[in-house]
C-alpha cells in the first residue's frame, strides 16, 4: 500500500488507522511494498470519494481521481452488507486518501473500510460538496468533448457516482490548489460487472503481485509477465491482474494478438523495439493539464520540460505504427490505426513550429538544462536569442576558468556539474599533494577531492541568471504550445492506452515464446493437460512435474489427499493461477488448457497465525471461510488448502465436512485439500465429488520416502506416511513403536466398520445416472452422427446396464451379509464409539448408517436423492475411473467408440476454435 499524503484539510480531521483485516490474512509478516512502477503503483497520487445509499439495500458510489495520470474513475456498485465489492475495488486502486461526508464519521461502510484498507488517510467533507448537479458540471467541463455525451447519459442513473465525483474534484481545487485544463481529464465509468473478482487476502496468499517471504522478489505472477518496457504497460499489467476480464470476446482478442506476435519473429522484435522509446506519457500529459493556482519559476521550468518529453513521445509513436505492419488480428490491427500518423499529425506540426528539431529529453542535469535553453526554435524572440547567447559565454568562461587553474597549479582538473552547486572541480587524490588555497567548499572522498574556486561561483551566479532569464522569456511559447496541445490532448491519452496494451501484449508473447506456454479455449469445462506451476517451473526449470486437471459441474468438488510435501497446495495453487493467466489474455504453461470464465475466485491457502491482529490459525481459518460462503456463486473457483487443521481432529472433521457440503451445494468448482482421510470417503458418493490424491513411494523397510508429484485417481491410500515421514527423521525408536501399535489398533477398529447399507447402493445408481446423462448431452452437443453415433450409443448402453447390474448385485450381496457384519462388530462399535465416528475408514459409514433402519435410509436419502444437482452440458468430458475401476467418460467430438470398462483412455479433446489437446484419464 503507498504511504498516506501527510495534508490537513479544512474539509474536517484527518487521521490514520492501523490495518485490521474483514478477511484476516493468515500469511506471515512481510516487509512493506518497495515503491517502484515494476512493482506497485506507490508512486501515484490517487484520491477516493465514497458515498453509500439510505435505507437496506447498499449502493456505494466510488469516485477515484488519479492526479498522476490525469484519469478519473467513476463506480457505482450493489453491494452487500459486507460491502465486499466495495473493498475490492478500492484494494485495486490503492488511494492515497479516501473521502467521506462528515456525516458518515459513524457509519457501517466507514468502520469496515478503516478496518479492511490499511494506509490511506481518511478525511471527512462537508455534505455540501456532494452534489450530482456540480458532478454533471464537472464533466461537461473536463471530459474530453466526444466523451461528454455517453457520460452525462451514464451518470444520470448513477447518482452516488456523480456525487463523488464532485466531491473528489471541489477537494483537489481547493485544497490541493490544482486544476484540470479545460476538456483533458480522461473520465470513464466502470460498472461492477467484467471483471472477476479477486478479494485482499486471495491476492496476497497466491502472490499475485507480490512474494510473500521478499517484496522485492520477482517470483509472483506480476513479477513473472513483467516483460513490459513502458510504464504505462506496467500499471495496466497490474491492474489486469487483480481485475482479471470475464468478457469472452475481450479474451479471444487478446488470445488473437498474442499469437499473432509470438508466431512472427521480425514483428514481436520491431514492436519491443518501438516500445523501449516511449517516456511515461501518462505523466507527461498530465502535467501538461494540471495547471497550479499560481505559477512558478519551478512549474515554468518543469513545463519546458514537459514540452520535450512530449516531443520525444509524439516522435515514438511512428515506429509502433511502422512495425504493426504486418499484423492480422483485430486488436493490433485497432492499435495500428490509433498510432497512424494522421491522428496526431497537427500536433506533431504544432510541436515541428515552436521546438528545435534536435531537441530531446535527456536524464543527465546538465544534458537536461541546455535542452532546456535551446527548446525553442531560434528567431522567435529576438531576447531571448540574446540570453541564450549570455548563458553559452558564461559556460565557455566557466571551462576556460578551469583549464587555466589546471595550468596555473599544475594540477589535473575535471569540470562537473550537479543540481544543488552547479560546476563544481574535481580533483584526484592521486595527483595532489596540497590543496592550494584558491579552492574553497571543500569535499573530500576516497579517491578524489571536490571543490569550487569563488570565480566559479560568481560564473556559476551568471549562468543561472541567464538561465532563468531563458526560461521565462521561452514561458509565453511554451505556454501557447501547451495550450494548443490540450485542446487535442484526448487522442494522445487513447494512442498512450494503445501502447500500453501494446506492452502487456508483447509482455505476454515474449513469455509464451520463452516458456513455451499455449494459447488457452474459452468453454464450460476446466480441462488441462501437463499443467505447470507459472512461477515455481521458472524457479526449479526442468525439475517441475506437471498435472493433469478436469472439473465440470459434474466433478466440481474435488477433495485432495497425500502426505505432507507430496505439492498438493502447489497444484491447487497453479490451478487458480492458470485462471487469472487466462482471464487477463495470456497463454497457460500446459500442452493444452480449457477455461470456463470464472467471476470470483478464493483461496484459502495460509496457515500462519495473525499475531498483530491476535487472531489463531483456526479463527482466521473460520473468518476466511465465513467471508466465502456469504459471497460464493455457481461462477466461482474456490480453492481450500488443510481447512480445519488448527483445532481438534474431531472437530476440524466436522466443520470441514460441514463446510464441504455448503460448497457442494454452491455449484461452484472447489478444490478442497485435506488430512482428513475420512472426509474424502464420507463424501466420495455425492454427486459432484471426485477423490484425488498425490502419492508418495515408501521403500520396503520404510527407510526412504520418494514423492511422486503426480494427481491420480481416488482417495490417497492408508500406507502411515506420517509414520514413515517421523522414521526417516530419526524420531526415537521407543517412540516409533508406540505410534505404530496405535496406529495398528485404529485401523482394526476401522476394519470393523466397513459395512455398507442400501441407501448407499441408491446413491451409486443415481451418480451413474448423471453420468450416464452428462455423456448425452456431450453426444448432442458433439458432431458424431449416422453409424459412428449409432455404436458409440450402444456402446455406451451396454456400458450402462453392466454397470447398473453390477450395483445390484452389490445389493444382494450385502442384504446376505449385512446381518452378520453387524453382529461380529456390535461390541467393537460400542467399545470404540469415539475412535469411530472421529476416524472413519475407507468404504464405511457414520454410525448412524449403519443397518437398515429408518433413520439410516433417511440419512442417506437426504445424501444421495435429494442431493442431484442439475448439470449444465459442457464441452469437454474426462475420463474417469469411478470405484469399481470402470471408465466413464464421453467427448464433445469422439474419434472413436468410447472404451469398454476397464480400460483406460486417451480422450481427445476439441473446441471450437480448432485447438486441439488430449487428457490422459
Amino acid at each position: 500500500m503507498t504511504l498516506p499524503l501527510s495534508r490537513k484539510s479544512s474539509f474536517g480531521v484527518t487521521d490514520s488507522f492501523a490495518p485490521l483485516t474483514s478477511r484476516l490474512s493468515t500469511a506471515p509478516s512481510r516487509t512493506a511494498r518497495p515503491t517502484t512502477t515494476a512493482t506497485s503503483i506507490a508512486s501515484q497520487d490517487i484520491v477516493c470519494a465514497i458515498s453509500e445509499s439510505r435505507g437496506v439495500s447498499s449502493t456505494v458510489g466510488l469516485a477515484f481521481v488519479n492526479l498522476t495520470t490525469a484519469e478519473a474513475v467513476l463506480c457505482q456498485i450493489c453491494d452487500s452488507q459486507t460491502y465486499v465489492k466495495t473493498i475490492t475495488k478500492i484494494g485495486v486502486f490503492e488511494p492515497t486518501e479516501i473521502l467521506f461526508m462528515n456525516t458518515a464519521k459513524d457509519s457501517k461502510l466507514y468502520y469496515i473500510i478503516k478496518e479492511n484498507i490499511c494506509d490511506p488517510t481518511f478525511t471527512f467533507q462537508d455534505r455540501r460538496y456532494w452534489s450530482d448537479k456540480a458532478g454533471h458540471e464537472y464533466v461537461d467541463r473536463l471530459a474530453f468533448p466526444e466523451d461528454i455525451e455517453s457520460i452525462k447519459v451514464t451518470l444520470g442513473g448513477n447518482y452516488f457516482a456523480a456525487c463523488c465525483f464532485a466531491a473528489v474534484l471541489k477537494y483537489v481545487e481547493l485544497e490541493l490548489n490544482r486544476i484540470f485544463a479545460s476538456h483533458s481529464l480522461r473520465i470513464r465509468f466502470e460498472p461492477s460487472q467484467g471483471s472477476m473478482t479477486v478479494d485482499l487476502s486471495t491476492i496476497v496468499s497466491l502472490e499475485l503481485i507480490q512474494n510473500l517471504q521478499n517484496a522485492k522478489s520477482k517470483d509472483s505472477l506480476f513479477g513473472l509477465l513483467n516483460e513490459t518496457l513502458t510504464p504505462m504497460g506496467a500499471r495496466l499489467l497490474r491492474a489486469n491482474i487483480l481485475q482479471p476480464s470475464t468478457e469472452q470476446s475481450k479474451l479471444l482478442a487478446r488470445y488473437d494478438a498474442v499469437e499473432d506476435l509470438s508466431t512472427k519473429e521480425e514483428m514481436f522484435i520491431s514492436v519491443r523495439k518501438a516500445l523501449k522509446g516511449f517516456v511515461d506519457a501518462d505523466k507527461v500529459l498530465t502535467a501538461l493539464i494540471l495547471v497550479p493556482t499560481k505559477r512558478t519559476f519551478q512549474y515554468v521550468e518543469q513545463s519546458v520540460n514537459n514540452v520535450i518529453m512530449l516531443k520525444t513521445y509524439v516522435s515514438s509513436i511512428k515506429s509502433v505504427y511502422k512495425a504493426l505492419a504486418t499484423a492480422q488480428s483485430n486488436l493490433l490491427l485497432t492499435i495500428r490505426e490509433l498510432c497512424a500518423p494522421a491522428g496526431h499529425r497537427s500536433i506533431e506540426q504544432l510541436i515541428d513550429d515552436t521546438l528545435n528539431e534536435h531537441v530531446t529529453y535527456q536524464t543527465k542535469p546538465l544534458d537536461l538544462r541546455n535542452q532546456r535553453i535551446y527548446c525553442v526554435r531560434a528567431g522567435v524572440n529576438s531576447f531571448l536569442d540574446v540570453a541564450r547567447q549570455t548563458y553559452k559565454e558564461a559556460n565557455m568562461d566557466a571551462a576556460e576558468l578551469v583549464s587555466q587553474l589546471s595550468e596555473s597549479h599544475n594540477i589535473g582538473l575535471d569540470l562537473k556539474y550537479d543540481n544543488a552547486r552547479q560546476y563544481y572541480i574535481s580533483i584526484s587524490t592521486a595527483e595532489l599533494e596540497s590543496l592550494p588555497e584558491i579552492f574553497i567548499n571543500v569535499y573530500r572522498k576516497k579517491n578524489h577531492v571536490e571543490c569550487q574556486t569563488l570565480d566559479l561561483v560568481k560564473l556559476n551566479q551568471k549562468i543561472t541568471d541567464a538561465h532563468n532569464e531563458v526560461i521565462n522569456m521561452s514561458d509565453r511559447t511554451v505556454k501557447e504550445l501547451i495550450q494548443n496541445v490540450c485542446s487535442e490532448i484526448s487522442g494522445l491519452f487513447r494512442v498512450s492506452e494503445a501502447i500500453a496494451l501494446l506492452d502487456i501484449l508483447a509482455a505476454f508473447a515474449q513469455v509464451a515464446t520463452c516458456q513455451d506456454y499455449i494459447r488457452p479455449d474459452l468453454t464450460d469445462a476446466l480441462a488441462i493437460k501437463s499443467g505447470r506451476h507459472p512461477i515455481r517451473e521458472k524457479i526449479h526449470d526442468n525439475k517441475f512435474i506437471p498435472n493433469d486437471a478436469y472439473a465440470t459441474q459434474q466433478t466440481r468438488f474435488q477433495i485432495i489427499t497425500g502426505c505432507n510435501m507430496s505439492g498438493k497446495s502447489t497444484y491447487i495453487r497453479s490451478l487458480a493461477l492458470m485462471t487469472v493467466m487466462a482471464q487477463i489474455g495470456c497463454f497457460i504453461p500446459a500442452e493444452y488448457a480449457s477455461f470456463p470464465i470464472f467471476r470470483q475466485l478464493f483461496a484459502r491457502v495460509s496457515t500462519a497465525d495473525d499475531l498483530e491482529a491476535n487472531v489463531s490459525t483456526f479463527a482466521a481459518e473460520m473468518r476466511e471461510m465465513a467471508f466465502i460462503l456469504r459471497n460464493i456463486e455457481p461462477r466461482s473457483m474456490v480453492i481450500i488448502d488443510e481447512l480445519g487443521r488448527g483445532t481438534s481432529t474431531t472437530d476440524g472433521l466436522a466443520i470441514a465436512i460441514a463446510i464441504a457440503e455448503a460448497l457442494i451445494e454452491s455449484n461452484a468448482l472447489v478444490w478442497f485439500v485435506t488430512h482428513f482421510h475420512d472426509l474424502a470417503v464420507i463424501l466420495a458418493e455425492r454427486p459432484g465429488v471426485v477423490n484425488l490424491h498425490l502419492a508418495a513411494d515408501i521403500s520396503v523397510d520404510s527407510s526412504k520416502m520418494t514423492m511422486l508429484y503426480k494427481v491420480a485417481e481416488g482417495p490417497v491410500e492408508n500406507r502411515f506416511y506420517g509414520l514413515a515421514l517421523a522414521k526417516l527423521v530419526d524420531l526415537p525408536p521407543n517412540i516409533l513403536t508406540v505410534a505404530q501399535g496405535v496406529s495398528g489398533r485404529l485401523a482394526q477398529i476401522a476394519q470393523c466398520q466397513q459395512s455398507k447399507t442400501k441407501a448407499l447402493i441408491i446413491v451409486r445408481k443415481r451418480k451413474l445416472i448423471l453420468s450416464l446423462r452428462e455423456q448425452l448431452l456431450q453426444a448432442r452437443n458433439g458432431s458424431l452422427d449416422g453409424e459412428v453415433l449409432r455404436r458409440w450409443l450402444k456402446k455406451l448402453q451396454n456400458e450402462f446396464i453392466l454397470r447398473m447390474a453390477s450395483i445390484d448385485e452389490g445389493v444382494t450381496v450385502l442384504s446376505d451379509t449385512d446381518d452378520e457384519d453387524e453382529n461380529e462388530n456390535e461390541g467393537m462399535i460400542s467399545q470404540n464409539e469415539s475412535e469411530i465416528v472421529a476416524s472413519s475408514p475407507p468404504d464405511s459409514s457414520h454410525e448412524a448408517e449403519v443397518g437398515d433402519g429408518d433413520e439410516d435410509e433417511g440419512y442417506m436419502q437426504r445424501q444421495g436423492e435429494s442431493e442431484m444437482v442439475e448439470d449444465s452440458s459442457s464441452d469437454l468430458e474426462y475420463g474417469r475411473q469411478d470405484e469399481d475401476g470402470d471408465e466413464s467418460g464421453g467427448e464433445t467430438e469422439v474419434s472413436q467408440p468410447s472404451p469398454s470398462l476397464g480400460e483406460t483412455p486417451m480422450v481427445e479433446i476439441s473446441s471450437d476454435n480448432g485447438s486441439d489437446g488430449e487428457l490422459g484419464a
